[in-house]
């Protein structure tokens, strides 16, 4: 199982790098990694086993964050009461390939398992975005997200390629996005 002390921290050079395409079937180690991927979110979003393991919540984990240098993240948005999760799966060779124009936020801005500090700032993403992945069997799927799951899968591509969440905001006005910008709680 991963912890935290298995979490890359900002300025580990793996974190600003090009992640690696992963190639299929994919191997028992690859296999692996996207099962501990998913096995942290999941344990991470239950309260008991968070302050077992001392774990940091979190909603989606990149494999670069665990220092393998690899285009995989799990995502697992929570859902909310009796309704299903509104995106759940590790994401393997992701792309976005289209985008809104507007914008979206969140008012309280993003954190990341790798930075250990609070940056302050909104974080403009794309609103909605179509995203086109394979899952750990090799099948393409194609979906469109809109809102907070889109955000979330933004911010873990970003992490496969070498970005950060800070690097979006505006450093001169942390608080200043454009005219138009959905903001979400």
């Amino acid at each position: 199982m991963i912890l935290m002390k298995d979490i890359v921290r900002d300025g580990d050079p793996v974190l600003r790098q090009e992640a690696a395409k992963v190639s299929f079937p994919l191997s028992e180690e690859d296999q692996k990694l996207a099962d501990n991927l998913m096995e942290y979110l999941k344990v991470s979003q239950d309260p008991d086993l968070c302050k077992k393991y001392g774990l940091r919540a979190g909603v989606g984990l990149a494999a670069p964050q665990v220092g393998a240098s690899k285009m995989m993240a799990a995502v697992l948005v929570p859902s909310e009461e009796g309704t299903k999760s509104p995106f759940t799966d590790v994401i393997i060779n992701p792309v976005i390939i289209s985008h809104s124009v507007q914008s979206g936020a969140l008012t309280e801005g993003e954190g990341c398992l790798s930075v250990d500090k609070e940056v302050p700032g909104f974080v403009p993403r794309h609103d909605r975005i179509t995203l086109r992945y394979q899952d750990t069997t090799g099948e393409t799927h194609k979906v469109r997200l809109k809102n907070y799951p889109a955000i979330v899968c933004q911010h873990e591509i970003d992490h496969l390629h070498g970005i950060l969440f800070y690097d979006h905001i505006n450093h001169d006005n942390p608080y200043e996005v454009d005219e138009g910008t959905i903001m979400f709680e």
